[in-house]
């Protein structure tokens, strides 16, 4: 059987960290947990669990943070853990059983991510693979009978054990902060992170957010550096921004760029949802049902599916109430709607 360090950052996570330590604790054979500067009783909940707690001062990095804690195991394979998920029994023991059968040449171990979707900032979908475990040290291999290489790309296996992640509250504050830091130093967003950072403005952003995000994101749409996809992120953002602070001529702008490059999902809901609190239904409901069947997603699955289907169900409610003698028929298609996006 392979050992495991169960490997932690945390930050003033007293309210759920015994949860996930108590559910992990027989699994692992070491628990390393790196503080960030906690005020509550994190700590001292920790140390009832391990005594390999470290502190890590925060410089708004996490891979900082990640790679400083993982230099401080010492078992053949690291599980990283978040404070707010936790594994059930029934997963407990497929992780036991994956720890015995562990081939040795395995070097990265997917799980599935099992998310709650009140409190998601990145997740587009209920649950996901994820990487959760990591080969400690490599080794490397040489491949190929002629021409000998060694081997880079590491040996991922998709396991079928699931991890709860089961947060409190939302955490995307503290993320906008460093994607705003991170730019004001001078750095340039690549373009995995300028997809997380827009990505999660469309989630779980607010309006003083997304309005911090602007001079981000309109850098990003004048930028012939950047792709015909990040421009087009930069207009949901950017549109987005622009209906909720009620600047109409910009709100346009943006929906326009979008639909002269590539239209999207988002931008027809952005659209839907502008004549709808216009009180236009009719138009409204055109520009939901191309985000439901004419276009797709860009950065938020559910624009392309539950969010429009939704809404029409709402408009022909709302219809129903002002025509008698459409009530019927629309009540019909309200119902149709509302099904429809259950099953999305």
């Amino acid at each position: 059987m392979v050992e495991v360090s169960l490997c932690m950052i945390v930050k003033n996570e007293e309210n759920v960290l015994a949860r996930c330590l108590d559910s992990f604790r027989d699994l692992v054979e070491e628990i390393v947990i790196v503080d960030t500067g906690s005020t509550d009783r994190t700590k001292k909940i920790a140390a009832r669990y391990t005594d390999r707690i470290y502190d890590f001062e925060w410089i708004d990095d996490f891979a900082a943070a990640r790679n400083f804690a993982f230099s401080k195991t010492t078992k053949e394979y690291i599980y990283s853990a978040d404070a707010d998920e936790m594994i059930d029994e029934e997963n407990a023991k497929k992780f036991l059983a994956l720890k015995e059968a562990m081939e040795p040449e395995i070097e990265i171990v997917q799980m599935w991510y099992v998310n709650r979707h009140e409190f998601r900032t990145t997740e587009n979908y209920e649950k996901d693979l994820r990487p959760k475990l990591f080969r400690r040290l490599r080794s490397f291999r040489w491949i190929d009978p002629v021409h000998e290489s060694v081997a880079l790309d590491p040996l991922v296996y998709d396991s079928d054990v699931e991890i709860l992640h089961l947060p409190e509250s939302a955490h995307a504050g503290r993320d906008f902060g460093v994607f705003l830091k991170t730019v004001r130093r001078g750095e340039r967003l690549s373009e995995k992170l300028l997809h997380m950072y827009a990505q999660e403005l469309v989630l779980a952003g607010t309006a003083e957010d997304l309005s911090a995000a602007r001079e981000v994101f309109e850098e990003v749409l004048h930028d012939p550096d950047r792709s015909a996809e990040e421009r087009t992120e930069a207009c949901i953002i950017l549109a987005r921004a622009a209906r909720l602070r009620g600047d109409k001529d910009a709100f346009f702008k943006y929906c326009m760029k979008n639909i002269s490059m590539s239209p999207c999902a988002e931008i027809c809901c952005e659209l839907g949802q502008y004549w709808l609190d216009a009180g236009d239904c009719e138009e409204a409901s055109i520009w939901y049902i191309n985000a439901s069947e004419e276009t797709e997603a860009v950065l938020d699955a559910a624009a392309a599916g539950r969010t429009p289907l939704m809404q029409l169900s709402h408009i022909y409610e709302k219809l129903a109430g002002l025509s008698p003698e459409m009530k019927d028929a629309c009540i019909r298609m309200a119902v149709e709607y509302r099904s429809r996006a259950q099953e999305a």
